[in-house]
């Protein structure tokens, strides 16, 4: 495994699977992640508003560099249809050489890899 804290996971939850499509196809097309997971099925139970709250919602998981968050942020705050989307960032601590380099070249304009 090799060192990898310029790579980050990014959480984010979407109300359906037609927004997290949307959302992972428009990160995908403008180089904010290299990929996006998309688990449907999810259930959510959270505070809004000074209410308890409980909703379905399919979470989006975007692999990406920690130099495109901020272009991966403005995406899902510009297109997300919540007033408030979860937007959480988790540092990679290490992976695998070949996944790495393809995620940094995908995020180059899709540069061949091996």
């Amino acid at each position: 495994m090799k060192k990898a804290d310029q790579f980050a996971i990014v959480l984010v939850t979407a109300p359906d699977r037609k927004t997290a499509r949307g959302l992972a196809r428009a990160a995908l097309e403008e180089r904010a992640a290299a990929c996006a997971n998309l688990a449907a099925g999810l259930e959510s139970h959270y505070w809004w508003q000074g209410k308890m709250e409980r909703s379905a919602e399919v979470l989006i998981i975007f692999k990406t560099t920690r130099r495109r968050l901020g272009a991966l942020e403005e995406l899902i705050l510009r297109k997300h249809p919540y007033d408030t989307p979860e937007i959480l960032a988790l540092r990679v601590e290490a992976g695998t050489e070949r996944y790495l380099h393809w995620i940094s070249a995908s995020l180059e304009g899709g540069k061949k890899h091996a």
